[in-house]
């Protein structure tokens, strides 16, 4: 390992780019940790302080993950990448619906730059709407409960003027603007995908509070099992990632000119976790929902009625049983449809035909399609188990030993998923850019 790593930092263009990374990590974590303007950081520390110690802390955990516990601290990057990765979703999914979008997709680079614009508009749109709905729940005290005599969760914003809170809105837009640049400037000129950076940046530099904190809590024992139990779970993760079918595709001879092209054989990979953490992204959103509703329902009611009751105790209550199982059913759901979206098997077919490859014992054009369908069906059911089963897991230690239990596991479901992907997607990066210069590589 010594070798391949000297060699990293020995090679000056490959050293200039880890380095240049490094450099964008660190001014983004410096954004995410100075605030806003007009708020109030020392009260905003206490009433974060005292909602991570109940179940209050579950509300916006996806989205405080992304950005790296800068959600609610209001800080300028308090949003962060999520509005980014919503856009690219969302196009992404167009491109089924709209007839445009699909063109632009098989026009190349020129097509793809295209929808890189629209996305970096949907972008910009999506961070408005973002943060005044942050910003709205921090001016009425319901971004973070009041949950102690030296928390006022009203006075974290010391200016509730329209002018004042407009600021605050553009700030955070704005700071959602620049960690878009900074993802594209690493994916452009650094090492490893840029995006996936920075979400791998924040949730690692939650490690040591959230870490502190268990051991604090729960003890040097539980900590200690803990910490076998989440690199029993990393393994298996590791194992399940690099998984794939390998499908034989054999390319036949053919005269172009005077030059005779094809007679190769390959493969075409198909992974166990196709989809990826989109699932459990679109889940945990829509999770979200129920939280929101009661959120603005209970703004000026003191009396809950029997419905909300009922919502707060199935579908927002993290450790409920109709939650683990919906939650469960949800990330399934969505790993079909997000696969079913992405991989077009007649697309594929098609492509194979068009330039003389067939599978070997498959005819090409349908039947090639059908067998694509049946393999990718049948592959696609234990990444959707699996997926579902990793992020279920702090859910199903939430009660144990304490108010809070594992609700604070660092590598627990979505963070584990993002960390093992973007740690190998990283490396191979760098071996391949190795493996160019004739050094040995990272991976043997």
């Amino acid at each position: 390992m010594n070798s391949p790593l000297m060699a990293t930092f020995r090679t000056p263009d490959l050293r200039k780019k880890i380095f240049y990374v490094l450099g964008i990590i660190v001014l983004y974590r410096i954004g995410a940790t100075l605030p806003s303007p007009g708020v109030d950081f020392k009260e905003i520390n206490r009433c974060v302080d005292a909602a991570s110690q109940g179940d209050s802390g579950q509300i916006y955990s996806l989205i405080n993950m992304f950005s790296g516990g800068a959600l609610l601290q209001l800080s300028v990057f308090a949003i962060g990448i999520m509005p980014y990765i919503t856009a690219s979703i969302i196009v992404q999914l167009l491109t089924v619906v709209i007839p445009r979008f699909e063109q632009l997709r098989k026009e190349g680079q020129s097509g793809q730059t295209k929808m890189t614009q629209y996305t970096r508009y949907l972008t910009v749109a999506l961070a408005i709407l973002q943060s005044t709905g942050i910003v709205a729940l921090a001016a009425s005290g319901n971004l973070l409960p009041s949950t102690g005599a030296d928390c006022n969760s009203k006075e974290i914003i010391s200016d509730t003027s329209i002018l004042g809170l407009t600021i605050i809105v553009l700030v955070m837009t704005a700071g959602a603007c620049l960690v878009m640049w900074f993802g594209e400037l690493i994916t452009e000129r650094g090492v490893g995908n840029g995006m996936s950076m920075l979400i791998f940046a924040g949730i690692v530099a939650r490690l040591p509070s959230e870490g502190r904190n268990i051991l604090q809590q729960r003890g040097g024992l539980v900590f200690g099992i803990l910490i076998v139990a989440i690199l029993l779970i990393l393994v298996a993760v590791v194992f399940i990632e690099q998984g794939m079918r390998r499908i034989p595709v054999q390319y036949a001879k053919r005269m172009v000119g005077r030059k005779m092209y094809g007679g190769s054989s390959t493969y075409m990979p198909i992974k166990v976790n196709t989809a990826g953490v989109i699932p459990v992204i679109f889940a945990s959103s829509l999770l979200y929902i129920p939280q929101l509703i009661l959120q603005v329902t209970n703004q000026n009611q003191t009396d809950v009625s029997g419905w909300q009751v009922w919502i707060q105790e199935n579908l927002v209550n993290p450790s409920s049983p109709f939650h683990i199982v919906f939650y469960f059913l949800l990330i399934v759901f969505f790993t079909y449809f997000y696969v079913a979206v992405t991989f077009n098997p007649e697309e594929r077919a098609d492509d194979m035909k068009r330039y003389g490859g067939f599978i070997p014992g498959i005819r090409p054009g349908r039947p090639t399609a059908e067998y694509l369908s049946y393999v990718l069906n049948r592959i696609t059911l234990p990444g959707s188990l699996y997926l579902g089963l990793i992020s279920i897991l702090p859910n199903l230690f939430l009660d144990m030993g304490g108010s809070n239990g594992a609700a604070n596991i660092p590598f627990g479901g979505t963070a584990l998923l993002i960390i093992v992907a973007v740690g190998l997607d990283t490396i191979k990066q760098v071996n391949s850019q190795l493996m160019q210069r004739k050094y040995e590589g990272f991976l043997k």
